[in-house]
């Protein structure tokens, strides 16, 4: 029978200290998610964060790491449409004001395409039920925009978070939706001074809807996205919290 000294043993201890160690250092490494074909779409749970990768009819080269945190990052190109987002998940059963006050913080290095394929949108983002509701706060973006669509109706203009944003709704008819294919409103403020970093007074955007008529429902998600239509890029976000607070 093999003798072990106490040196061996010693050695031992190490090696599963640093098994441990490496198992540990890998549970905090991020991951990489593409979606090139058979499906569009993947969801999962991270560090308290929900993430969605979406890609339309699996089409071209779609991709997301999820990082420490809240933080993400992408790249896509020759795709339909795009999203890859990561936020706060809720269970469909309470407004925003039963939540609380909703922030966020963020730092996004955002590298669309610059050719005038397509279109691209930094923005923090989300749906509501009863009624049903698709929400962009747009901080950014590349090519063409909301407003510029003929069937998009301008709601007026605040100011808010360091800017004024332009308020638009569209009525999308037949549309993939959180609840399937469905008609449905959409809602966006749009940033007149483009920025890919700061801080968002997220209810703020939610109060001014609700001030002028456009009612806000119950959440299903308060997250940011990085969208692409018939385009490529990449993101990184470097910097980024989303939060919300009894107040």
């Amino acid at each position: 029978m093999m003798r072990i000294s106490h040196f061996s043993k010693g050695k031992n201890v190490l090696f599963g200290l640093l098994l441990l160690f490496f198992f540990s250092e890998n549970s905090l490494q991020a991951q990489k998610i593409c979606i090139e074909t058979n499906k569009d779409q993947i969801i999962g749970l991270k560090d308290g964060f929900r993430y969605e990768l979406w890609n339309q009819y699996a089409k071209g080269h779609a991709c997301m790491t999820i990082s420490e945190g809240a933080l993400f990052s992408g790249e896509w190109s020759s795709i339909e449409n795009y999203l890859a987002r990561r936020g706060l998940a809720y269970d469909k059963k309470r407004k925003h004001q039963e939540i609380g006050n909703f922030y966020a913080t963020y730092d996004c290095d955002y590298n669309p395409s610059e050719d005038k394929k397509g279109n691209s949108y930094l923005s923090i983002y989300g749906w509501t039920v009863e009624p049903l509701i698709e929400y962009y706060i747009i901080e950014d973006w590349r090519n063409w925009v909301s407003y510029m669509s003929p069937d998009a109706t301008f709601k007026g203009s605040f100011k808010t978070d360091g800017s004024i944003y332009d308020v638009y709704t569209k009525t999308r008819v037949e549309k993939p939706s959180i609840v399937g294919i469905t008609t449905f409103q959409q809602y966006f403020n749009i940033r007149r001074e483009k920025r890919n970093k700061g801080s968002i007074h997220i209810s703020d955007h939610f109060d001014q809807w609700e001030s002028i008529g456009l009612t806000m429902g119950k959440l299903h998600e308060v997250s940011f996205v990085v969208e692409g239509y018939k385009s490529s890029g990449s993101f990184e976000f470097k910097e980024l919290d989303i939060f919300a607070k009894k107040e």
